[in-house]
């Protein structure tokens, strides 16, 4: 018998909210948190935003000890074990603990270890200094850093493992987190993921002239997902962390239940058809939210809100497509739909889990956020479906079920299906 799966707890660090009540405010009230960076402007960067959180490196002393601080170098991670932690606590669960959680596994997903920290290592191994690198730069260059802080903070005893899926990476890990609960191999899962893009990291993407460069001096602008003054995506960073559990579990404990999970899917279009590394195969697409929907037992005309990948770029038109041909839904019928990057920009591997803490709380709260600088909607895409579906301003509405996908480079792709508990 598969276990029901639920969301107890959330945490975020994203560019417009630090913590749940920010957070929430600034989706409800279409604030950006795109800024301009004068150190990108000194790079000669052609893009000079970015949607980078307002963090407090010192309010770690409120998550891990003194010494773990003092050698913590990755900011990946810092946001990661914040978000985590603030999802850990809102689930109702205390930090401390003497044995180890066995019923509780962690997925906490990355890209790459912070290339910044790493230039410090780069740089004493080419001046013949390793013996003054110190016994912490391990720990913090492997991709498992994150998913290792995490869980040895909290003692989690369960399957503690670190995914990797370009801008799938959130989504998938939520995914993976579900599965481990549902066939009964664990009880509760912190699921996630976290994303630093440093000026190394931010350097590649801008030579790949994929980034918004015309917005330079109105930064909140900059991100246009389905306009057709869309210029490129913003690099994002920041990280989001969902608590999952068995829903028989969460009851006995007397825990709030957000929304429940009902299914998902993951998979990719093999590169094939038309997929590239960086461009998706849109069989794959379509195939991935089918199968999302058959998991969890629903029709597509019960899908309320999708929450898109969209990420200003020439593949927003696409993935409306690939939307509408796997719904069978166009015109007035398709559902409402939003982009968070909008508002945050791309924040990449976390961009997956950062989005579906907003489709939780818009599930719970039962609101839709605008998706704002769409004041010229691409008229690909309202060719297509009705302008009506793309909400620019708060829509106060009964949200039963949201799709939220991601599409990442390698060609991958991944579905989840949310629901208000019931």
């Amino acid at each position: 018998m598969t276990k029901r799966v639920v969301v107890t707890g959330l945490g975020v660090v994203s560019p417009n909210g630090i913590g749940i009540p920010a957070f929430l405010h600034a989706i409800k009230n279409g604030i950006s948190g795109i800024k301009f960076m004068p150190r990108y402007e000194e790079l000669n960067f052609s893009c000079r935003v970015a949607g980078m959180p307002d963090f407090e490196w010192e309010k770690l002393i409120n998550y891990i000890s003194e010494v773990t601080l003092h050698g913590l170098k990755g900011t990946n991670i810092a946001y990661g074990l914040a978000a985590a932690l603030d999802a850990w606590a809102d689930s109702g669960m205390d930090y401390e603990t003497d044995e180890p959680h066995w019923e509780t596994g962690c997925v906490f997903g990355n890209s790459i270890a912070d290339t910044e920290a790493m230039k410090n290592v780069i740089i004493r191994v080419d001046n013949k200094e390793a013996k003054k690198l110190g016994s912490r730069v391990v720990e913090q260059a492997m991709n498992s850093g994150v998913t290792s802080y995490i869980s040895g903070r909290l003692g989690l005893g369960n399957k503690v493992i670190t995914n990797s899926a370009a801008c799938a990476t959130g989504s998938q890990a939520i995914l993976m987190g579900y599965e481990y609960i549902k066939h009964g191999y664990a009880k509760r899962m912190l699921t996630g993921s976290a994303e630093h893009v440093d000026t190394y990291v931010y350097g590649a993407f801008d030579s790949m002239r994929v980034l918004s460069r015309k917005f330079n001096d109105h930064p909140e602008q900059a991100s246009r997902p389905m306009s057709l003054t869309a210029g490129g995506f913003v690099p994002g960073s920041g990280a989001g962390a969902l608590v999952l559990e068995d829903l028989d579990f969460a009851l006995a404990r007397n825990a709030k239940i957000y929304a429940e999970v009902l299914g998902g899917s993951s998979n990719s279009g093999g590169q094939r058809q038309g997929g590239t590394m960086t461009a998706a195969n849109s069989t794959g697409v379509i195939r991935c939210i089918q199968e999302a929907l058959v998991s969890s037992r629903i029709n597509t005309g019960q899908i309320d809100l999708i929450s898109g990948h969209l990420t200003a770029t020439n593949a927003d038109n696409k993935e409306i497509q690939n939307w509408s041909d796997a719904l069978s839904r166009t015109g007035d019928d398709f559902p409402l739909i939003n982009s968070l990057k909008s508002m945050i920009g791309h924040c990449l591997s976390a961009a997956g889990s950062i989005e579906s803490v907003a489709a939780v709380l818009q599930i719970a709260q039962q609101f839709v956020h605008p998706n704002i600088n769409l004041e010229d909607p691409d008229p690909e895409i309202t060719n297509r479906i009705s302008v009506d579906c793309l909400p620019v301003n708060m829509i106060k509405k009964e949200i039963n079920i949201v799709a939220k996908a991601n599409f990442g480079f390698g060609d991958v792709n991944s579905c989840l299906i949310l629901s208000k508990y019931n």
